[in-house]
């Protein structure tokens, strides 16, 4: 009895080319040898077996003289019902296929390579072994890095060794109120990308990517999600980031963690005293008396009412509350007199 191809694929003998194609890749991102590591004297034989029943069972003529003579025919050596001995060649007659065949397997990487892009894509780098002599393959094929390191000695990963390519960063801005960046936040993003699917095509999937903002994260603060990016073959999917960039706020504008707020005020105020009411970031009412004269180059402080630290979100800045202050476009006489007698000058 020689080797039951269907079995090997697990389809049945009415299988079509479509579940030909879907089992021959479940099984072969599951056996490549570079898959199994720890195993790779067996998965490398059942690599090759799987491959040697795809190729017979996807070509219509081996497929026929293999469902007519079985594995022995189909490679030239005679059944065991046959009195004529083993065969040194595979020249054989049947009746409905050509008079002279010969059983001509392909190479288990090349196939692979059909399905995956490239039989290279590493560019045959040293010391792999394996099929082929070096074959590479991304790691979107098998979802994984499975590539912890070269057999040459670098001990590089796979994405920090020159052969594929990677596609640039894809870089999106996402915009956050103060208020997000004060108390933190989480955001959903929703993403379309092109990515291969079972059969080997390229498919539009939608995906929701969920970003927890920090309080305290600041402008040019960057979240990235590896290889979320569009999924070429032969390349890697490039990584998506996202730069936080501010709203602007009717109220404060940021200094590192210092909030700063300016408030209108009259010279009357100014000179006689005023009292602040601030809304803080997170819902609180502040009631800030300033008894001292306003010049215009003034700033009231209040300690810890800034945005917190990134480092230690505890710890937080300082309010600075700046003045613009309203002068009077003229003065009467009598005011002036009134001023200077008030003044003392």
């Amino acid at each position: 009895m020689g080797v039951d191809y269907y079995k090997v694929l697990g389809v049945d003998k009415s299988s079509k080319d479509d579940d030909l194609k879907k089992a021959y890749r479940k099984l072969a991102m599951k056996w490549h040898p570079d898959k199994n590591p720890n195993n790779k004297k067996d998965a490398e034989a059942k690599f090759k077996q799987i491959s040697e029943a795809y190729d017979v069972l996807s070509d219509p003529q081996k497929r026929a003289v293999y469902d007519q003579y079985g594995e022995e025919g189909l490679k030239g050596v005679p059944p065991p019902d046959t009195s004529g001995g083993s065969s040194s060649t595979a020249h054989f007659h049947t009746g409905d296929i050509p008079s002279s065949f010969r059983f001509n397997p392909r190479r288990a990487d090349d196939i692979f390579a059909e399905f995956f892009g490239s039989s290279n894509p590493f560019g045959g780098m040293p010391g792999r072994g394996g099929m082929g002599g070096g074959t590479r393959f991304s790691n979107s094929v098998f979802g994984e890095d499975i590539f912890g390191s070269f057999g040459d000695g670098a001990g590089t990963s796979m994405h920090g060794h020159t052969g594929l390519r990677k596609a640039p960063p894809i870089e999106n801005r996402l915009p956050c109120s103060l208020e997000d960046l004060y108390k933190g936040a989480t955001k959903k993003m929703k993403i379309s990308r092109e990515i291969i699917d079972a059969s080997g095509k390229t498919t539009v999937v939608e995906e929701i990517l969920t970003i927890d903002i920090k309080a305290g994260w600041k402008k040019g603060t960057k979240i990235t999600f590896p290889e979320k990016g569009n999924e070429p073959p032969g390349v890697i999917p490039a990584d998506l980031v996202f730069i936080i960039d501010e709203k602007p706020h009717p109220v404060f504008t940021r200094e590192g963690s210092d909030l700063i707020m300016k408030q209108k005020i009259s010279l009357s105020e100014a000179l006689t005293g005023y009292t602040v009411q601030v809304a803080t970031l997170d819902g609180r009412n502040l009631t800030i008396p300033i008894n001292n004269v306003i010049h215009p180059s003034y700033e009231e402080i209040v300690p810890k009412e800034g945005m917190p630290s990134q480092k230690d979100p505890s710890k937080k800045g300082n309010l600075r509350i700046k003045f613009n202050i309203k002068f009077p476009t003229r003065l009467t006489s009598e005011q002036k007199s009134g001023m200077k007698k008030l003044l003392g000058s």
